[in-house]
This record gives C-alpha cells, sequence and structure tokens, in this order.
C-alpha cells in the first residue's frame, strides 16, 4: 500500500513541533511557520483562511519570495512556449504602468483608443502592424483586439465565424439548432479550441492525425467533416506537439473548390499562438495568412514569440465585415464612447505596452534574428539527437524541404544556414525512444527520462500524441530565445547519460546514481580528475 495515502504531511509537522506545556495543538489548523517569524515578530499565518492580523510588508515579502523559490527555473523550463525575458528597459516601463486599466480608454488615451479613432494610441498600432504584418487588404480595415492569450483569441475568432453562419442560415429560413453548427480541426488542436466549442455549443469535429499528414490535420481528410453547418476551420500555425505548421494555403484551395460545387463559403481561422510571431520573420514568402482571401482571421500570442511576457494575445479580422455588429459593445459609462469585443472587461495595459516595446526595439530585423537563432538551435538539439542512435525525432525543421530535398541530396555545399531550405516550422523538438533502442531495452520506460532531467534543472515534457496515435509517447523541447547553443550542448550530455544510465545498470532505480555528475563537453576544460589532490588529513584540509 502507498504510504502517501497514510502519511498527512500537515500532521507529521504539527506533531513534531516544540509544545508548551500540555496543551494538545490541533493538527487541522494548517499554519505555515516562517524562519523570519522571529526576526519579524510573525506569529504563524495560517494557509487557508484570512490570518485575522495582517503582517509587516517587508515580512510578507520575504516569506512569499522564499515560498516561492521551490519554483523551477523559467529558464530551464523547455515544456512551455512563454516568453520569460525582457530587457531591463521594459520590464521599467511595465512597472511604471502597472495600475493602467487598459478598458478605461478616457484616463489612459495613449495606451488604448476607440478602433475607429486616428491609430496614435499604443494598442491600435499594435493591431495595425499585426493586420500590416500578416498581410491584411487594409491595415487601416482590418479590425483586432488585445486580449490575455491564444485561448481568449480564439474564442473571439470562433464566436465571429459562429455568428456570421448563424445570420446566414437565418437568411435562408434555415434551422440554426437542428442538426446544429460545427467546427473542424485536427485531433492535435490545442485544447483552446476545444474549448470554444464546448464553451459555446458548437460540435467539436476532430479529425485524426497519423504519421503520413505529420501528426497535424490532414485537409484532404478534413473535407470529409465538412458541411453546410460547418462554422469554420481552425487550422493551426504550428502544432504544440510536434511544432508542424498546417497546411493553410492547401486547407483553404479545398474549400474553394467545395463552395465551387456547393456553393457554401466555410472560412478558416488561423490559430498562429506561436507561428504568427515565427513565419512571417522567418519564412516570409510562405502563404498562410491574409494573402489567402479565405483567411478571415488570426490569433497569435504575444507572451509565446512576440516574446513578451505572459498576459497579451491578439485577434485580427482581415475587414470589419467578419466581426459582426453584435458582438462590439458601445460603452458610455466610462466618460466617453468606447467599443468592447473581448471577453474581459477590465484589463492591465502593461503587457500591451510591453509588446509595443518590443515592435519598436526590435522591429522586423530584430524579430528575424531571434526567429532564425531558435530554430538554428532547435536543428542543432534535433540533429544530435538522432545522431545518438537513442532517439527518433517526430519535428521536421532540421529536414530539407520537400522542393529541394532531391536536389539537396546531389548539392554540392548545401546551404545549412539558410532557413528556405528546410520545412517549415516552430523551433520545437519532439522526440522519443528509437526502435532499436526499445527493441534492445523495453523495460525501460521514456517517462523515466523526464522525472530524472527534472531532478538536474531541466522541464522536458512526456506525454502521447493526439488520438489516433495516443499510443506514442513523446519528449518536446521547446527552443525559445534563452536556449542558446551552449545550453543545447548542457542538455544534450544529461540527456544522453540519463538513457545510458538508464540502460546500462540492472535497475532503473542505480540511474540515481548519475545525478551526482553532469557530463558535457565544458566538463573536460581546466577539471581535474578523482585522485587529483591529496586526501583529506582531518584537519585543515577537511571538507566542510
Amino acid at each position: 500500500m502507498a504510504l502517501s495515502k497514510h502519511l498527512n504531511p500537515d500532521q507529521l509537522i504539527q506533531a513534531a513541533k516544540d509544545h508548551k506545556g500540555h496543551h494538545v495543538h490541533s493538527s487541522t489548523g494548517h499554519q505555515a511557520v516562517h524562519a523570519y517569524g522571529a526576526r519579524y515578530g510573525t506569529d504563524p499565518i495560517p494557509k487557508y483562511k484570512l490570518p485575522s492580523k495582517g503582517v509587516d510588508a517587508e515580512a510578507t515579502y520575504q516569506l512569499i519570495h522564499d515560498e516561492l523559490s521551490l519554483d523551477g527555473s523559467p529558464a530551464l523550463n523547455l515544456a512551455s512556449f512563454v516568453h520569460t525575458w525582457m530587457p531591463k528597459q521594459a520590464d521599467q516601463l511595465m512597472m511604471e504602468n502597472i495600475s493602467k486599466n487598459l478598458i478605461d480608454q478616457d484616463e489612459y488615451p495613449m495606451t488604448h483608443a476607440p478602433h475607429l479613432a486616428l491609430s496614435e494610441v499604443l494598442h491600435t498600432r499594435c493591431v495595425s502592424i499585426l493586420a500590416d504584418l500578416w498581410h491584411a487588404p487594409s491595415a487601416h480595415q482590418a479590425i483586432g483586439t488585445a486580449t490575455t492569450g491564444s485561448s481568449e483569441a480564439i474564442q473571439l475568432g470562433g464566436l465571429a465565424m459562429k455568428r456570421i453562419w448563424q445570420e446566414k442560415r437565418k437568411a435562408a429560413g434555415k434551422s440554426i439548432h437542428e442538426p446544429g453548427p460545427n467546427i473542424v480541426m485536427g485531433a492535435n488542436a490545442q485544447v483552446a479550441l476545444e474549448k470554444f466549442a464546448r464553451y459555446f455549443d458548437v460540435e467539436a469535429r476532430l479529425v485524426p492525425i497519423s504519421e503520413e499528414s505529420h501528426y497535424r490535420l490532414d485537409p484532404k481528410r478534413a473535407m470529409e467533416y465538412v458541411d453546410e453547418n460547418t462554422i469554420g476551420v481552425y487550422v493551426i500555425l504550428g502544432s504544440t506537439y510536434t511544432g508542424h505548421y498546417e497546411p493553410v494555403k492547401e486547407m483553404a484551395d479545398l474549400l474553394d473548390e467545395y463552395e465551387a460545387r456547393t456553393g457554401h463559403s466555410v472560412p478558416i481561422h488561423v490559430d498562429g499562438a506561436s507561428g504568427g510571431f515565427i513565419a512571417p520573420f522567418a519564412t516570409p514568402k510562405l502563404e498562410w495568412d491574409f494573402r489567402i482571401p479565405r483567411v478571415v482571421s488570426i490569433n497569435t500570442s504575444g507572451h509565446k514569440f512576440g516574446l513578451s511576457y505572459v498576459g497579451v494575445g491578439w485577434v485580427v479580422w482581415r475587414s470589419k465585415k467578419f466581426l459582426p455588429k453584435d458582438l462590439i459593445f458601445e460603452l458610455h459609462y466610462l466618460g466617453s464612447v468606447e467599443y468592447s469585443f473581448s471577453l474581459n472587461f477590465s484589463r492591465p495595459a502593461h503587457p500591451i505596452i510591453a509588446q509595443y516595446f518590443n515592435f519598436v526595439h526590435l522591429g522586423f530585423e530584430g524579430y528575424r534574428n531571434v526567429a532564425l537563432q531558435d530554430l538554428k538551435n532547435a536543428r542543432l538539439l534535433s540533429r544530435a539527437l538522432e545522431k545518438s542512435g537513442l532517439f527518433t525525432v517526430l519535428s521536421d525543421i532540421h529536414r530539407p524541404a520537400e522542393t529541394i530535398a532531391s536536389a539537396a541530396k546531389t548539392a554540392i555545399g548545401f546551404d545549412e544556414e539558410n532557413v528556405e531550405n528546410y520545412v517549415p516550422g516552430l523551433p520545437v523538438v519532439s522526440f522519443r525512444f528509437s526502435d532499436e533502442f526499445k527493441q534492445k531495452y523495453p523495460d525501460v520506460q521514456q517517462k523515466w527520462v523526464q522525472v530524472l532531467l527534472r531532478a538536474k534543472g531541466w522541464i522536458v515534457p512526456n506525454y502521447e500524441l493526439a488520438p489516433n496515435l495516443e499510443q506514442v509517447e513523446i519528449l518536446r523541447v521547446v527552443v525559445r530565445e534563452n536556449l542558446t547553443a551552449v545550453m543545447v550542448d548542457r542538455l544534450v550530455a544529461d540527456i544522453i547519460e540519463v538513457v545510458q544510465s538508464l540502460a546500462k545498470e540492472d535497475s532503473p532505480v542505480h540511474a540515481l546514481n548519475a545525478l551526482q555528475s553532469r557530463k558535457t563537453v565544458e566538463g573536460h576544460h581546466g577539471r581535474l580528475e578523482p585522485g587529483s589532490g591529496s586526501k583529506p588529513s582531518g584537519t585543515y584540509a577537511k571538507q566542510c
């Protein structure tokens, strides 16, 4: 039986405390006693109810600061797409504006203004910049809004498509309830896309993925799920599983043919949560955005490859006609006439300020340099893992694009630096044990790699692929700006050390012994071998 089912840590701590006299202390108090309590004269703080008296601000800071130190290092969290660093000047700007409310446009006009006003305010500038970056027919006619992230943006994009479908059905005298609306997406869709369908009563039609479809939406198979009640198709520019871009242009061409044949127009919303800030800079020739007429809206996360701190996303429609008027609320009670078409009302202004800081600070060239470096480091990691023979890499960003693959085999001096020569995608590396390794070591479980890497500080998730391939487990690394080539070297060394130790020992538990060392290329430079020094004498040479 599991000990964890019978041992309550709070009860153990309570019982182990120094008790004054013979009083019996209840174990249900759930109080947190901190080391700084004596220094600041602080009584134990209840964990799960409001304390009767407050605590000095300095003491409160120190107590919470120390407790938060138990978190993992954001720089080593390779599971997350979320950006974790900005220049100190951006930090300063955000702190200067930390108290501003984005919705209050009359009080803070330089942060946000009604969308029909001149684009002299930061929010409107950001929307216009993205509309232009994504090739909207007219950046002045495009309309958009900031959100708390792509999850909210996806809801808004889906709602607009649903409302337009409803209006068309009503105009044609058809029911909007029987059989009801549906939306098509790959089974690899991120949970936010399925949330839209569930929260807003839309049938989610999930298209199964396969190895042949590169673990993402297969446009031809998706057409089997499209009918007159389809409000739209979610196409993902960067699968969270493997980083593959879904073929927006191919999906659009098939929907064009469908409309010509049936008269039913089915729009596309592109979920560019990550790819919306990678594709325009790394592969600007790739057609995925408003250059395709069937793409009516695009969302992205500023806090991913938009390089801002968490809390900002964007959704942009190619023109006002794709955002129904009844989704736009006119407000009169904040001092001026304002317009709102977001799920949240009050929201902080500083994430938008941070996004605008990046646009001005980095420009197109800066964003391109970051994207290219991320992809270069992702290719480095992919090749190193494959060359080890221990892994099969499912991502394709390190493989030559199909158009030049055959030529690359015979070409002299294939340019490995040119990103255009590779399959486009996110700087994401998804990998699994190779078939040879699994056959040779059938008892070694891939999930142990995640656990042992965590002990070394790395956060690398191990999880199943989307439905239809859920029997396949993958490890995934998101290569963000802070994962440099030097860190890739350490990561590869740690991964290989962990896997080799699992394979060598007669019991996987013995792999814990490997955690005491860290073998990297740099580790051999200027390092003394064991036995190079004199043994401790028990006096001055004794280790402390």
